[in-house]
């Protein structure tokens, strides 16, 4: 009986394929949804306690604005009525002579009541007096006493005497009207001045 012998397959020892293919790379990629891109909507209750708390906030400082003007108001009132008070018991005296002192002034009207103070009005730009002064006394009373003196000689003058008018804003001129500019220190009555000679120290009805 003779072999019968079997064709066995060829194994080739070359390790390469015999069809060669192309290598396939897969990039993983994080997938990101439109919802972790945009922000979270603002509930609408949230942004109506924001506006809300918003407009309290602007009537709140409104409310302050308001109170501040009242006061400012009020204050101002309050000024005019003691401006008021001060000239219904003050007298002007006009054709005072230049080298007139309040002290000399205050002893001409020392007898129509207790003087309160006394200013002579003086040129802010020269320094030199203008001619005029206005008188403080202690009660309204007074006024009606000093106003007798008008035409009455001091140094060699006669005095022109006149109840003081309350200065009214914004008006120029007028006897006994105006504030004046840089007197001659405000003096009260049996006291010292208020300031020096010329234009500063000056403080008005």
């Amino acid at each position: 009986m003779s072999e019968q012998q079997v064709d066995q397959p060829m194994v080739s020892d070359d390790p390469s394929p015999q069809s060669p293919t192309q290598p396939t790379f897969l990039k993983l990629t994080p997938q990101t949804s439109a919802e972790e891109v945009a922000p979270a909507p603002v509930p609408a209750s949230a942004e109506m306690e924001a506006m809300q708390a918003r407009l309290q906030q602007l009537q709140e400082e409104a409310s302050k604005l308001e109170s501040m003007q009242q006061d400012a108001t009020k204050s101002s009132e309050d000024l005019k009525e003691d401006q008021e008070e001060i000239d219904a018991r003050s007298i002007y005296v006009g054709n005072v002579d230049y080298g007139a002192t309040p002290q000399e002034l205050e002893k001409h009207f020392e007898k129509c009541g207790s003087v309160q103070r006394v200013t002579i009005l003086m040129d802010k730009f020269t320094g030199n007096p203008k001619g005029y002064a206005y008188i403080e006394f202690a009660e309204p009373k007074d006024v009606a006493q000093a106003v007798t003196l008008n035409d009455s000689e001091f140094r060699q003058r006669q005095l022109k005497v006149s109840a003081k008018r309350t200065n009214i804003p914004g008006f120029k001129g007028g006897r006994g009207r105006g504030r004046g500019r840089g007197g001659r220190g405000g003096f009260r009555g049996r006291g010292g001045f208020r300031g020096g000679r010329g234009r500063g120290g000056y403080a008005p009805y």
